[in-house]
């Protein structure tokens, strides 16, 4: 992944995700310094430090400008894991169905 290209003077542009991502990973490759980063960036060394810790322990979620919180973030984590429990108890009630329908004997565990 190349260096970030400085924003052309007078073209403000808002700091997403994925760019602040861009200017980390730049960091952590040792493709730039945090000070030289700062500089081309219009930063300080303190915000590219943060962005950086924050990305080493969230990930891109902690650099959003509005990240969510955890609890929802483990609240939408169990929905998904709860619908797929219910699809896979599905799946297993219409195996069990079509085995007694043909007549065959569940398998080993399974009752």
């Amino acid at each position: 992944m190349p260096q970030t290209p400085p924003l052309p003077e007078g073209d403000i542009q808002r700091w997403t995700a994925k760019r602040k991502a861009a200017v980390v990973l730049d960091l952590i490759r040792g493709k730039t310094t945090a000070a030289d980063a700062a500089r081309q960036h219009g930063l300080t060394v303190a915000e590219l430090e943060q962005w950086k810790d924050d990305f080493l322990t969230q990930g891109t979620e902690a650099l959003r400008s509005h990240p969510r919180d955890r609890e929802a973030q483990w609240e939408a984590e169990k929905q998904r894991l709860q619908a797929k429990v219910g699809e896979l108890a599905l799946e297993v009630d219409v195996l069990k169905k079509a085995h007694r329908i043909l007549g065959k004997d569940l398998p080993d565990g399974i009752s």
